[in-house]
């Protein structure tokens, strides 16, 4: 007689494949394994709150002044942005990241200058203006982040002119007000400023930055404190480009190495390894802003030395490799046209 009764789950005889699915008698939940551990299948979805992925791109310069205008995309389709609210401030070299439901700002060059440790935010199925969330451990501006469905980390950042950078990781809880709580640091006690990041729901992703061009990639385990881990290399050395993903591809575009490049990388998150050739922008660019839906990956503003600011948005499908397309444009002050937005949505990859 078998040894399991009727109470009992049989244990898998083999590691399940990514994209199985399971219910969960302990949190009577359904989860499916991305290929390293097993999440939970959220209750809502982007189509049932915002008719689809909702982007958003916060701040940046337009072109030489900061504003605080908030524009909104939806990403599964095509078109202009449309605006969405305001920033408390004018920023710009802000970060920004989010939930299914929260869009977070962290950080910043405020007017007249100085590094801002201020987070705010909104509700992204609403539109309106930010409200103040809490503090960062240190202001600082230039600064990236990343997030899952429930924790917002921001990475570096530059703490003081003209550019001393910091190796701080900190975190908040993306649903509970409150300040930021040290996460750990980048390994090896780099200091850095303007650097990229991407994650799934479980892993977050760092490359690239300031001052030094790095072409290291590094990664933390979200739900986890500590340092970050070698991942490996992007394709060159490069700082002011930005990234996004889904839960299962990280992508990396533009920035300068120390020429303004063009180039878009890609990495699969949930292995160790470099990054590999994915396409091209349309143009060389850097101080741009990012965010993702499950399909695709949206770039949208940047300049170089020719072109001050662009307001062009443009996208690729993310599962592909190719040349971004054409998507619309921002339509802010300047005609749209800004640099180092952030960018943020409800559908990006770290929530699955």
């Amino acid at each position: 007689m078998s040894q399991y009764t009727n109470k009992q789950e049989l244990p898998s005889l083999d590691t399940p494949p990514a994209g199985s699915i399971r219910f969960n008698t302990d949190s009577a939940k359904m989860e499916i394994y991305n290929g390293e551990v097993w999440w939970n299948i959220d209750s809502t979805s982007p189509n049932e709150q915002t008719g689809g992925t909702r982007g958003l791109f916060a701040g940046g310069n337009a072109p030489s002044t900061a504003v605080n205008e908030i524009e909104f995309i939806n990403v599964d389709s095509a078109g202009n942005a449309s605006d969405f609210g305001n920033l408390t401030n004018t920023y710009h070299g802000q970060a920004s990241c989010s939930s299914r439901t929260r869009g977070l700002t962290g950080g910043g060059q405020r007017a007249p200058v100085s590094q801002s440790n201020a987070i705010e935010f909104v509700t992204i199925s609403s539109t309106g203006d930010m409200t103040d969330f809490g503090d960062l451990t240190v202001g600082r501006d230039f600064i990236s982040a990343l997030a899952s469905s429930t924790r917002g980390i921001f990475s570096c950042g530059r703490i003081s002119m003209p550019a001393t950078g910091t190796n701080t990781l900190d975190y908040v809880t993306i649903a509970q007000a409150g300040n930021a709580v040290d996460f750990g640091d980048m390994s090896g006690g780099v200091v850095l400023f303007y650097s990229m990041t991407c994650a799934s729901p479980t892993r977050g992703i760092f490359t690239g930055g300031s001052p030094d061009m790095r072409d290291e990639i590094e990664y933390v385990t979200i739900s986890t404190l500590g340092n970050t881990a070698d991942f490996g290399n992007t394709s060159a050395g490069h700082a002011g480009g930005q990234g996004c993903s889904n839960a299962i591809r990280g992508i990396f575009g533009g920035g300068y190495a120390p020429g303004v490049s063009n180039i878009i990388d890609f990495i699969t998150i949930a292995t160790l390894g470099n990054a590999t050739d994915f396409g091209d922008l349309t143009a060389a660019k850097r101080g741009i802003g990012a965010t993702a839906s499950s399909t695709r990956g949206v770039f949208a503003g940047g300049g170089n030395p020719s072109t001050t600011a662009y307001n062009v948005i443009e996208y690729v499908q993310i599962m592909t490799t190719g040349n971004v397309i054409d998507f619309g444009d921002l339509t802010g002050s300047n005609s749209g046209a800004k640099r180092n937005p952030s960018g943020c949505s409800n559908g990006h990859g770290g929530l699955g």
